[in-house]
């Protein structure tokens, strides 16, 4: 008879679907499932003693947890994570992978190191030489996102280059960085997210923007549907997903004349759009992973 494991999702929203989705598959397998929001835990740091609380109350006996933790408490958020590893909890996104892939510039440079293909990306500490920048990239259109941005928010695409030049110092004047990419016009406004669960592709859809728009986000009223990857996408997915030490992840990826190119890794990727494109339960291959690593 298989063991029943208590187990933790990090989520700050119990009604969210890919919480509600999780809790159940791992209900569905015997599992004592706790909804934790993270953002309420406190943290004691006391020598080869480390505890965490909630809602007042210690949390003890996890085997795991499930981290989906928002953009916006990325550090708090990894700081619980981490207190939970040093219990020796097994925890299903690794503290280290989730900052490393939150921050994108880092993330970028990892990627590229390993060799993956990437749209040409400039970044500058908040240079006056905003033509220079531009032209760095190949010039307009070009596509100049936040790095703390999420979900398409925080996006833009310059269609010429004085467009592009007004956005940079906006947002230079306002100290907000920013990374700008060149625009791959192949790919008309779709980009391909890759679901990738213990260095596997569990599932995959191609996202397309909706008219007038660009980002091809499920958020900005983007659609989804069903695809086989080719072989260079799978072997590109798994590739980044390794490179970041993630084992699960959503990478998102543009089709271009040069092969597939990398647009972000993400670390708490949604289910909704992905279980409902393929019909697949991706929630469930979640929780074979966990039970793969702690039975």
């Amino acid at each position: 008879m298989k063991k029943r494991l208590k187990i933790a999702i990090l989520s700050r929203n119990p009604n969210l679907y890919s919480t509600q989705r999780l809790k159940k598959a791992g209900e569905l397998q015997g599992h004592e499932m706790h909804v934790i929001d993270h953002t309420k835990c406190d943290i004691v740091i006391e020598q080869k003693k480390p505890q965490i609380f909630y809602r007042g109350e210690e949390l003890k006996g996890f085997e795991a947890i499930i981290p989906r933790i928002g953009t916006s408490v990325t550090f708090y958020g990894a700081a619980v994570v981490r207190q939970f590893e040093m219990q020796g909890v097994f925890s299903a996104t690794k503290s280290q992978s989730l900052l490393q892939s939150r921050d994108k510039l880092r993330s970028l440079q990892l990627l590229s190191s390993a060799g993956l293909g990437l749209p040409k990306t400039a970044f500058t500490n908040y240079s006056r030489d905003v033509a220079s920048v531009i032209n760095q990239v190949g010039g307009a259109p070009c596509v100049i996102k936040l790095l703390e941005g999420t979900q398409g928010i925080g996006v833009v695409l310059a269609e010429t280059t004085s467009a592009a030049n007004s956005v940079l110092e906006a947002f230079n004047g306002l100290q907000a960085r920013v990374i700008v990419q060149e625009f791959i016009a192949e790919a008309k406004g779709a980009d391909i997210r890759a679901f990738v669960v213990d260095g596997v592709v569990v599932g995959a859809i191609r996202r397309q923007s909706k008219e007038g728009e660009f980002r091809a986000n499920l958020h900005r009223g983007g659609t989804a549907y069903l695809i086989k990857l080719t072989k260079e996408e799978e072997i590109t997915a798994l590739k980044a997903t390794q490179t970041l030490g993630l084992g699960i992840a959503g990478v998102d990826m543009l089709e271009s004349d040069s092969g597939p190119m990398i647009l972000e890794v993400n670390a708490s990727p949604g289910l909704e759009g992905i279980e409902g494109a393929t019909k697949k339960d991706i929630a469930g291959a979640i929780i074979r992973y966990v039970e793969k690593n702690v039975l």
